[in-house]
This record gives C-alpha cells, structure tokens and sequence, in this order.
C-alpha cells in the first residue's frame, strides 16, 4: 500500500497532460456482482516514460517540477511524432539542436506519425519516474548472464534475409513483444480492453498476434511445462483488491528483452481510482539476469472502440522485404563481376 500511495502523490502533483487521476478520497471502488473489483473498460498506457532510465539521469528517479513541466509541454504540442523514442532523453538534454529536434519524425516520406498517430488525450508522460522499471534502483535491466549473451548471439547469427523463416517474429506477425505478458507501451494502438466474468479475466489488447488472455482466477496450477506458448501459460488469483496473474511456459521463441524458456512473469493489476489502474510486473529468468527486475505504470482510462488489427504472415510487407533482398544479392553479385 505505501507503493501504491507513492504513485498516488506522484501522479497528482503532476501536469493535467500527464495523468487524469482523481483524489482518491473522492472515489468508490467498483465491484462485480460477486464482489470483485471490476477492471472492465477500455485502458491505455501510452507514455513518452521509457522502459529503461537515461543514462544522463544517473541515479535521479523522478523529475524535477521543472523537467516535468517541460516535458508535458514538450510531447504533448502539436506536431509530435508519438514513434520518436528517444523523444524523452533529448528533450531533457543540453544540446539546442537535439532538444529542437527532439520530437520531429526524422523521415516522413510514408506518412505522417503526428497526424495518423496522434490520440486525442495527446501522449505525455505516465508520471514523474524517470523510468518505468522501479527496481533495480538505477532503473535499468539487470546485466545478462554468460549464457544469454550466448543465446543473443545465436538469435543474431539465425536472422537474416534468405527465407520467411529467419526474419523476427513481429515482422512474421508471430508475436508483438508489447502484447504480453508482461504488457509494455506499444509504439501505437496502445489500448487494452478488460473484461470479467465470475472465475475469469480477459485481457485484450488492440494490436496483438495472439488470441486475447483468458485468465482464471481460482489460483489453478500451471499445466505441464512440456506445453509451450508465445504467451505463456496464465493463471490468476485475487490478493485482496489486486488481481495477480502468474506466467510460465514460454517458448524459446518468444524471447522478452533476450529471455529464454525459463522466463517467469508476475503481473499485479490495483484499480486506484474511476481513470486507472496500476499495473506492477516482475520478471525473473536466472538463465538470462543476473536478477529479478520490476516496472510500475499506470493504465489510464481511455474512450473506445478498439479496432481490429489484422496481420498475417501472406502479407504485402514480407514479400517486398524478400524481394528487396534478392533484389540487393543481385546487385551484390553484379559488382563483383
């Protein structure tokens, strides 16, 4: 509970553009007809916040009223591209010419991000945090172990351009490493629908590969750990007021920042007030860091629908890229004639 007060502070004293939060004072929990709390809605968590601290921001955990007003000014004006990653760190930099920069799209030949891109609550920051891993304390991923740097090695050295085969999942439409779990702020589509009913929770992302999660949340063993997903195997239970859902059974395939089989995820979602939810994750894989690392991020309510995404491994885009690349061994072979 002292976490989640923390979040509260944090997220109140903030700019209107970063967070809509209500006095919690104010506010009633709702619950289902069984008495659980009700998660349903339509819920976004696109931020500007990155996963992983600047290095520039050394050990500094939140903004400064002045870096926040700054910034909620900065990414939220019209004209932002919404893909610029690293949109954060060089707005707060010293360099004139990269903070002037800092959010324009550098190449808009195919289309333009702030126009197709741009939500109606703008995306801004989804707090003070400097990052959105809390623990470890510089808010950075852990080192990887000798043998992930091995396994990243042999997932470099397997992709290429010969085949459909070898190119990553997300452009195969196999798997979007945001769509969880553990779920992370997608580059755009970034809403989530949640539904109940006595016994389950479904979690539905908008743009996702794989089936919705239907978890159940009667505190169910994981099945056999010969059986392996792109999404795991879910299963949930209630800790009081907070929906916990515990991950297993991931396929070497799937592969979250470098993990590997043995990666573990606990996700915890508190509603805190009538526009958010705070969303905790906890991922471990001794085989792959040197130890377990956690990210906080509020879920904050947005209007619908979600729009269905549609994407499939006969499209138009894989068979360009593969065309593209017998285009260049082509020209490769030409020149050394």
């Amino acid at each position: 509970m002292q976490r989640l007060g923390l979040l509260a502070s944090v997220l109140l004293l903030t700019a209107p553009a970063v967070a809509r939060s209500q006095s919690p004072a104010a506010w009633t929990m709702p619950r289902m007809a069984d008495g659980r709390p009700d998660l349903q809605g339509v819920w976004t968590t696109q931020t500007f916040t990155p996963l992983q601290r600047p290095e520039q921001l050394g050990d500094q955990e939140f903004l400064t009223d002045e870096q926040a007003e700054t910034l909620a000014a900065v990414l939220t004006a019209p004209g932002v591209d919404p893909l610029r990653g690293g949109a954060f760190a060089d707005a707060l930099g010293d360099d004139p010419a990269s903070r002037d920069s800092a959010t324009v799209q550098e190449d808009p030949t195919h289309y333009d991000n702030s126009v197709w891109l741009r939500t109606p609550n703008p995306k801004g920051l989804s707090s003070r945090r400097t990052s959105l891993i809390v623990d470890p304390p510089d808010g950075r991923i852990p080192p990887r172990t000798e043998n992930a740097a091995v396994l990243a090695a042999q997932r470099l050295e397997a992709r290429g351009f010969d085949s459909h085969e070898n190119r990553p999942a997300q452009e195969r439409c196999l798997a979007w490493t945001h769509e969880g779990p553990p779920m992370t702020p997608p580059p755009y589509n970034d809403l989530y629908q949640i539904f109940q009913v006595p016994g389950y929770v479904v979690l539905f992302p908008e743009m996702k590969n794989n089936p919705a999660r239907i978890v159940p949340t009667d505190n169910r063993p994981h099945v056999s750990p010969r059986i392996r997903q792109w999404p795991g195997h879910s299963v949930g239970r209630w800790d009081g007021d907070t929906l916990v859902v515990d991950t297993t059974n991931f396929t070497l395939k799937t592969g979250f920042q470098g993990s590997g089989e043995g990666l573990h995820v606990v996700e915890r979602f508190t509603r805190v007030a009538e526009d958010q939810i705070f969303y905790e994750f906890t991922v471990e894989d001794a085989d792959t860091w040197t130890r377990p690392w956690t990210v906080e991020m509020p879920m904050m309510a947005a209007e619908g629908p979600l729009y269905e995404y549609t994407c499939h491994e006969g499209n138009y885009g894989m068979q360009n890229t593969m065309r593209g690349a017998r285009r260049a061994d082509r020209q490769a072979a030409a020149s050394q004639r």
